[in-house]
């Protein structure tokens, strides 16, 4: 059934195009791995003005998330990919670290600058090369990014994410089946809406790869029942006695690398130019959540956008919620009593791929497409991230 489209105004922040290439592999065999990040988010910056007609010289910003801001994804990737990407010079440019929400972030910045009246039309996007510059990099040997005021308050240490993970698996009573049989029908479900093209529109190919190269078709509970614990630690099982350790990297979102870029205009602007707006940024919200479990932020990040955004559980007619590990979108589906049918219904992290800077601006776009696909109005996504932190937005479809 057709749904009422809503109308949107001058001040709106509307998103106008969006588009992704597909996720490599994030290894050194991977199809990407030989595209420069900054080249690789160039890609999606020529794209996402280019396929709607946008004078690259009428944009007022481009904000990028990207995790690893060092070696090849070092000194503003932002600017160095605009200017690659053919903008004028003088477009600005800047790039943000929230961690895996970091292009949800730099939605949120740059539809916060379209409502506050700072900007007309902004780009933001997100790149990660994570087969070029791997996954804790930037952390040199020898340094402390954390401080002697953190070790102080939490003297017992805090933990990588798949120990996190894990806590989160035995917290919430999630045995290794549901977690693998979650994560087969993630690959189910993206293997499927690649086969009936449903990716198509917000595809961007580059370097021969036209399809997202880490799905696999035919993963199964019992092919993902052999694969080992990811992160068995003695230590942290003495320390956490009741981990069953029940991650794998079948469970787990794989490394990858790729990028995305989502066109933000106000409504005057879209009117101005004759832009199609696809969906209208509705609400949007930011919390903190506790940096042990760390990746439980997505649970008050949804119900923190639903009071904000006046809306219902029910009011949704999608979700996505990012795929960081299997027990993360079933713990938050419990509390929040969401319905999984409407979350990832292409597939999510697991499937597809995580590249950390990119996932938001990827989710996103992935998100405006099933909305109009679906004929749905609302759509929330939210991310967990590094830290103890999760984005949440609403967007609504015009």
């Amino acid at each position: 059934m057709s749904v009422s489209k809503a109308a949107y105004d001058d001040r709106d922040a509307v998103i106008v195009s969006a588009v992704r290439t597909p996720v490599g592999k994030g290894k050194a065999n991977g199809a990407l791995h030989d595209v420069l990040p900054a080249d690789l988010l160039a890609h999606s910056l020529r794209e996402v003005v280019g396929r709607v007609g946008v004078d690259p010289s009428q944009v007022d910003d481009v904000i990028a998330g990207a995790v690893s801001q060092v070696g090849d994804q070092s000194v503003n990737i932002a600017r160095n990919a605009l200017l690659g990407a053919g903008y004028p010079e003088t477009v600005p440019g800047t790039t943000v670290d929230r961690q895996c929400g970091s292009s949800q972030q730099a939605i949120s910045f740059a539809a916060q600058g379209v409502l506050a009246g700072s900007y007309d039309i902004v780009v933001a996007a997100g790149v990660e090369s994570m087969s070029r510059v791997p996954m804790g990099s930037n952390v040199l040997p020898g340094s402390d990014p954390f401080g002697r005021g953190m070790a102080d308050r939490y003297p017992d240490g805090l933990v990588p994410q798949g120990i996190s993970a894990e806590l989160i698996a035995a917290k919430w009573g999630l045995s290794r089946t549901e977690l693998d049989e979650f994560s087969a029908n993630s690959h189910e479900k993206a293997a499927r809406a690649t086969k009936e093209g449903l990716f198509d529109h917000e595809l961007a190919p580059i370097a021969g790869l036209t399809q997202d190269e880490i799905i696999r078709p035919g993963t199964t509970v019992d092919t993902l029942a052999g694969l080992r614990p990811a992160f068995f630690n003695e230590a942290y099982s003495a320390r956490f006695p009741q981990i069953n350790w029940e991650i794998t990297p079948g469970n787990s979102s794989p490394l990858s690398d790729g990028s995305a870029a989502v066109l933000i205009t106000s409504g005057a602007a879209a009117r101005k130019l004759g832009l199609r707006p696809l969906a209208r940024i509705h609400t949007m919200t930011v919390v903190g959540s506790d940096p042990l479990y760390m990746l439980t932020g997505v649970i008050p990040a949804t119900e923190k956008v639903l009071a904000r955004a006046g809306l219902k559980l029910s009011d949704i007619d999608l979700f996505e919620v990012n795929e960081a590990f299997a027990p993360v979108v079933l713990a938050w589906a419990r509390d929040t009593g969401a319905d999984l049918a409407k979350t990832n219904v292409h597939g999510g992290a697991i499937a597809i791929g995580h590249p950390l800077g990119a996932s938001g601006a990827r989710i996103m776009t992935t998100m405006v497409n099933a909305l109009e696909q679906r004929d749905g109005r609302f759509a929330l996504q939210t991310m967990c991230e590094g830290g103890g932190m999760a984005n949440a937005t609403i967007i609504e479809r015009l």
